[in-house]
């Protein structure tokens, strides 16, 4: 047996520990009950213990920098106990992924439901080269990111049919698709709705140094587009040499017909293609125009638009429409009646989904409201700042340290927030440019996403999963995502060292180096 054979046998018998020591443990709900239990007691520790820190944030309405002193606040003090009684249902109903997953999941029950979307995969298996469905379904999956969170949504579960359609595991498909919606979070060939944000917070940060300094939304834009090749690639090699031939051979309990569609299906799909032309141009009736109605009205962009704002409706009626059409003309969908029963199906098979949830809320908020999540990226600045490391080593400790506090805080925006008046002002005095430094932040953001349980749509994936197995749990899907993540973290940042070390610029308006 050769060496690389052994050292491969050695990763997935340690990626099979984790699994089962992770499943071992009581189920997903159970957990979020659990640790809530002692998220309560560790709150009001560490408010006996006097646990407060101080610390400078960009305040997005002021637009200024504000000194803040936060202190860790119990959940067993009257207040909290109150807070807690009151909040719980709008813990549940204001959840992130909840208005998501249900909004976007009634468009994608019409279009599996009515045979739209059976007869599209058909199609891409013809057409799509089977060495190619990897790197296809992870690349698609980083380009979601330009649409917000509706990739968790849309295209993790039809990863798991395309594989499973090609013959491959569909758990396998639903990791690699996962892998880039949520790994490859900060990579990119567009400029998203998240660069305007990081780059105001930088901005502000920056000033506190030099008051001129403005970063640019496309400050990171060339190691994005970098970037979302090295992901598209990584994420391949680690699919098809690690998960694949650890998830082994899956039968499915209905094999999955790839024949070319039949007259009716063809009939359907041309209904359903002249529904979509019709869609795309009432869409750019609203958006093309200097004035259009989805516009900003003040500005006329589209990055903060009504149109951004509501892109998870906009994606529901994008396959919503022609699946209700390809019906109409494959005959699969006969009334009004119809259409309904295929979203109330849709619905219902998020059941566990929605208990999952009800409880992960919970535990969400209530550690958003002790501020632990707060403290902990303060202290692990501070501990940064200590370390006495400059240069490239700086830079790597940085991303390690990021990748572990996003673990723990999921909410990007919300960390840089915090993280960007302690960090762009220190490594500016040491000749690191604030693109430099939000480059390093959201390689470290982005790495862990896949393996941080309080990541809103960790519980849907859970859900998904154990559609094609019914014992997976959450040290199932870690275990699953660990190669992923630490992958993505080794080779994204080589690829950033590479970029300091041939001082190639960032992005547009993105330099490497600052000169006080």
């Amino acid at each position: 047996m050769s060496a690389k054979i052994k050292k491969e046998g050695w990763i997935l018998k340690a990626l099979d520990k984790v699994e089962k020591i992770g499943n071992g443990l009581p189920h997903p709900t159970t957990m979020f009950i659990i640790f809530t239990i002692l998220l309560i007691l560790l709150s009001w520790l560490a408010e006996k213990n006097g646990l407060k820190v101080s610390y400078e944030v960009y305040d997005p309405i002021t637009k200024h920098l504000t000194l803040k002193e936060t202190a860790a606040v119990s959940l067993l003090s009257k207040n909290s106990i109150r807070f807690m009684y009151t909040s719980i249902i709008t813990n549940f109903t204001n959840f992130i992924a909840l208005g998501t997953v249900f909004t976007i999941i009634m468009g994608v029950g019409v279009a599996d439901g009515s045979g739209f979307m059976s007869a599209v995969l058909k199609k891409i298996v013809a057409i799509t080269p089977k060495r190619a469905v990897t790197a296809t379904v992870i690349f698609l999956g980083i380009m979601s990111n330009v649409a917000s969170s509706t990739g968790y949504v849309m295209l993790v579960p039809l990863g798991a049919i395309l594989f499973m359609s090609f013959g491959r595991h569909p758990i396998a498909g639903m990791a690699a698709t996962f892998a880039g919606v949520s790994g490859g979070w900060s990579a990119n060939l567009l400029i998203g709705t998240n660069d305007p944000v990081f780059a105001g917070m930088s901005t502000e940060a920056a000033r506190m140094i030099d008051p001129s300094y403005t970063v640019l939304p496309t400050g990171n834009w060339y190691f994005m587009i970098a970037s979302t090749f090295l992901i598209t690639f990584i994420g391949t090699i680690v699919t098809e040499k690690i998960i694949e031939p650890r998830l082994g051979t899956y039968i499915p309990d209905e094999k999955i017909q790839v024949n070319d569609i039949s007259k009716d299906e063809k009939r359907g799909m041309k209904f359903a293609l002249i529904s979509l032309v019709v869609f795309f141009i009432v869409v750019g009736c609203l958006i093309l125009p200097t004035n259009g109605i989805l516009r900003n009205p003040q500005t006329g962009e589209l990055l903060r638009s009504p149109f951004m704002s509501g892109i998870v409706f906009l994606m529901s009626l994008f396959f919503m429409i022609p699946g209700i059409f390809y019906g109409i003309g494959a005959g699969s969908i006969k009334s009004d009646k119809d259409i309904i029963d295929l979203m109330t199906k849709s619905i219902t098979n998020l059941s566990g989904f929605m208990v999952l949830v009800f409880f992960a809320a919970q535990f969400v908020v209530f550690f958003n409201y002790s501020n632990l999540g707060i403290i902990l990226s303060v202290k692990g600045a501070e501990f940064l700042k200590n370390t006495g490391f400059v240069g490239i080593p700086l830079i790597i400790v940085f991303i390690i340290m990021t990748a572990i506090i996003n673990i723990f805080i999921a909410v990007d925006s919300a960390k840089w927030a915090i993280m960007a008046p302690i960090f762009v002002p220190m490594f500016m005095r040491i000749g690191f440019s604030p693109e430099l430094t939000q480059a390093a932040y959201r390689v470290g953001d982005s790495c862990t996403n896949v393996i941080a349980p309080l990541m809103p749509f960790f519980p849907l994936i859970v859900a998904f999963a154990q559609k094609y197995d019914k014992k997976s749990g959450v040290g199932t899907l870690i275990s699953l995502m660990i190669p992923y993540s630490i992958a993505f973290l080794i080779g994204w940042i080589i690829l950033l060292i590479i970029w300091y070390l041939f001082a190639i610029p960032l992005g547009i308006g993105g330099t490497l180096i600052y000169t006080i």
